[in-house]
């Protein structure tokens, strides 16, 4: 930044050039297009360039180049621990070079142009080097403190915007994935009806709240509610898998205990530090009774005459907690007209100062003259108006 002794304003207008807030309403690509212009006009360099970190391949990869890299005709790769780049990447601190050998430069675009000043400074996101931003001159620069502090500034600003990209992409893709895994529409069972909703914690973050209805062999009927810990796309994956592994679980065994068991196996493996609770439960071909089994989930509501109440069936550990414990099932009479609610916590947690009053409030809420009626009952009471801290769903069994 060729800023000669204190010219305060000069080096004012070059900051706000870089940090200007028009910046952050453009797309990501967008901003690093501008950005490198802005960039090399201001370094009066000859080549401005931001390369990023390609995980799966394990390579620095050209997102954005301003100058003699423009005219490159791919973009270009950089092996990571070669040259500048792997410099940066291993030390984590800025990279100035003087007359660079063609080793040292390693960037393809680099190569041959008669180099005989670069500096190049880390991409930080999330504590992790993201990528490296380079300016590089046909000319010695004398001025490198001044250029690092601006330089520092613009990849900064290509960290933030990246970071918002990487919430975004993660939002979008998560509820794709929810919304492909979770059923659009219930299967007809003959003697049940099943009505259900899912709200999407928008406020928080997505996370891994899931339910099902598996029609089975024989007549036997499976009704599936869970939720994996935490938010975002790998909560979302997570259950996913999950509920792919029930499914297949559920096809060798009507026993809910040996399921949730055999899940939690694959769970341990497979998924090693996550968990999750699950409420598991099979109907019997002729629709009078239910076996159920849960891994640390709030039990069904069902509604007895006039009173609804959690049924009183024991809570095993949730999946994931590597304590081996023989999983229990529990028998529930369904007579006709009954009804069975089973919910994730996301919906009682947030209406009042414990779990029970929300469970007190839903329990007020549940109508039992059909499922598709309790619930658009309990949105009404517990959702409708509400602020969200975490996923919802529920859904509603009730025999003909």
């Amino acid at each position: 930044m060729q800023v000669e002794g204190g010219n305060a304003g000069e080096r004012l207008k070059r900051i706000e050039a870089v940090t200007d807030p028009a910046l952050s309403r453009l797309s990501f690509d967008s901003l690093l297009v501008e950005a490198t212009a802005r960039t090399g006009q201001l370094l009066d360099v000859d080549t401005v360039a931001v390369c990023l970190l390609d995980a799966h391949s394990q390579q620095f990869v050209t997102a954005a180049a301003w100058g003699i890299e423009a005219h490159h005709d791919h973009p270009a790769r950089l092996a990571l621990h070669r040259g500048y780049a792997g410099e940066v990447l291993s030390s984590g601190v800025p990279v100035r070079l003087t007359d660079p050998g063609e080793g040292e430069l390693a960037h393809p675009g680099l190569r041959g142009q008669g180099i005989r000043s670069l500096l190049a400074v880390p991409i930080i996101v999330g504590g992790t080097i993201a990528g490296v931003l380079h300016v590089a001159s046909r000319r010695v620069r004398d001025h490198l403190t001044d250029d690092e502090q601006l330089l520092s500034l613009v990849a900064d600003r290509i960290a933030l915007a990246s970071e918002a990209r990487e919430r975004r992409v993660d939002r979008a893709t998560t509820l794709a994935l929810q919304h492909d895994l979770l059923p659009t529409r219930l299967p007809a069972v003959p003697g049940l009806e099943f009505s259900a909703r899912y709200v999407a914690g928008h406020d928080a973050g997505v996370g891994g709240d899931w339910y099902d209805v598996l029609p089975l062999p024989d007549g036997w009927v499976g009704v599936a509610i869970g939720d994996v810990t935490g938010r975002g796309l790998h909560a979302a994956t997570v259950m996913g898998r999950l509920r792919s592994s029930l499914r297949a679980y559920a096809l060798e065994s009507t026993d809910p205990a040996d399921v949730l068991a055999r899940l939690d196996r694959k769970m341990q493996h497979f998924e090693p530090g996550m968990m999750a609770t699950v409420c598991y439960a099979t109907i019997r071909p002729d629709r009078t009774a239910m076996s159920l089994s849960t891994a640390g989930h709030p039990p069904p509501v069902t509604i007895a005459g006039t009173d609804s109440y959690c049924l009183p069936v024991p809570a095993d550990l949730p999946l994931g907690t590597r304590i081996q414990r023989r999983r229990r099932n529990s028998s529930v009479e369904l007579d006709p007209g009954a009804l069975l609610f089973f919910f994730t916590d996301g919906l009682v947690e947030r209406c009042g100062p414990t779990i029970d009053t929300g469970l007190q409030q839903l329990c007020r809420a549940l109508t039992g003259s059909s499922a598709e009626a309790a619930c658009s009952a309990v949105m009404a009471a517990l959702v409708d108006g509400r602020p969200l801290v975490d996923d919802i769903a529920m859904l509603a069994l009730h025999r003909s």
